[in-house]
């Protein structure tokens, strides 16, 4: 017997902000729920099964925060779990709840999360839990250094430059101008960016993506459900995730596996959705992509592990005039991306959601013309959880 067929019949979304002092968490969360139900013409009540998207506890300051949503998203009696791997774990939660449906064992599953990093004051010091407390978390680690190194790294291997750097959040603060949920929603130059504070050497305060708050819900249904409601669809048909473990040390020298410039296990798990979607050359079958990525160095090795690039080409495509929107090669993040909104909960499952609307010709001002096909990734843990998924029309 064959997996059966996902689609997605709804998506909401909150306008992300850096604070949301008019709506308490499960309000947030409920919020972003009603948009997804109201577009998929679908109540409550019909949902079979809930994956609810939290990131780690500790950035909300609430201990099993998932318990306070199960009534915001009408879980109540119902099929529910909660998912978190990280900055990954909205992509993660929309697989969870495409495999409920695959499976066989729901035809409707709504997915939805919400955060408030923007009233987090301490996400860098959670964050350094991620690491091994002997050899790695002293350092101090956080993920901004953590990245930092990264991009030494791929500047060592590739020449990449600050100034390249610059150039991909020039690309999606443009971008995000055009999205009206976007939280950076204001254009900036390159000289702005090299002139915005120094966070950890190279990356900049322009580089780094805000601490943002809001909410993000998808309903997905069977493709039996979708034909026998007559309801307006796309489809899931790639899903893969991959892990790695390497400590830092082991990400650098002549002869490693995954180095630190690169994004190793991402280029391994796009392989698969690829493979499940039958795609053999994205850069002619992917019409748009909404990638993970945090800061802006790690756009490039993004890009590259999607095939969208050969590794170390993406800065030289990039001063090109490739990857904007309206310009040359497979448009990324037209949503402006991570760099202009990031509510951990759920940024990782923007991406899908961005990528679905694209590909629905729903994307409003920020729409890729033609787009047919389109991916996105989520990225977690100490830069080892990948997640992608591959949405086509």
């Amino acid at each position: 017997m064959s997996a059966k067929r996902v689609g997605i019949i709804g998506i909401g979304q909150s306008h992300f902000k850096s604070r949301r002092d008019d709506a308490n968490y499960p309000e947030l969360v409920r919020e972003a729920v009603a948009l997804a139900l109201q577009d998929a013409k679908r109540s409550p009540d019909e949902i079979e099964a809930v994956v609810y998207s939290l990131a780690p506890d500790a950035l909300l300051g609430i201990g099993n925060a998932e318990r306070l949503g199960v009534d915001a998203v009408g879980a109540r009696n119902k099929r529910f779990m909660r998912i978190n791997t990280g900055g990954s774990t909205g992509i993660s939660s929309v697989a969870a709840g495409h495999a409920h449906i695959a499976a066989g064992v729901s035809d409707l599953v709504l997915v939805a999360g919400a955060d408030k990093v923007g009233e987090c004051g301490d996400s860098q010091t959670i964050l350094n839990k991620i690491w091994d407390p002997t050899y790695e978390r002293s350092l101090p680690l956080g993920t901004i250094t953590m990245l930092a190194m990264s991009a030494i790294r791929y500047m060592h291997k590739y020449g990449m430059t600050q100034e390249d750097m610059a150039e991909v959040v020039v690309k999606n603060r443009k971008h995000a101008a055009l999205n009206p949920h976007a939280h950076l929603r204001k254009p900036t130059t390159i000289e702005e960016v090299m002139a915005s504070r120094m966070i950890s050497w190279p990356i900049k305060l322009f580089d780094a993506c805000p601490q943002s708050s809001g909410g993000c819900a998808m309903v997905l249904a069977s493709e039996d459900y979708i034909r026998r409601h007559n309801l307006d669809a796309v489809w899931i048909t790639g899903v893969a995730h991959c892990s790695e473990s390497y400590y830092m040390g082991d990400r650098m020298g002549k002869k490693v596996v995954a180095d630190h410039a690169d994004a190793h296990a991402l280029q391994e798990s796009f392989k698969r959705a690829y493979a499940m979607a039958g795609i053999t050359d994205p850069q002619k079958q992917v019409h748009v992509a909404e990638l993970y990525a945090p800061f802006s160095n790690t756009e490039f090795h993004a890009i590259e592990a999607a095939g969208l690039a050969k590794l170390g080409q993406a800065p030289a495509m990039l001063r090109e005039g490739n990857f904007y929107l309206g310009g040359g090669g497979v448009t990324v993040n037209p949503s402006g991306g991570v760099l202009s909104t990031n509510a951990i909960a759920v940024t990782a499952m923007v991406r899908v959601a961005e990528a679905a609307l694209q590909v629905w010709g729903r994307a409003g001002e920020r729409q890729v013309k033609g787009a047919r096909v389109g991916i996105a990734s989520g990225n977690g843990g100490d830069h080892q959880f990948f997640g992608t998924m591959v949405v086509e029309a």
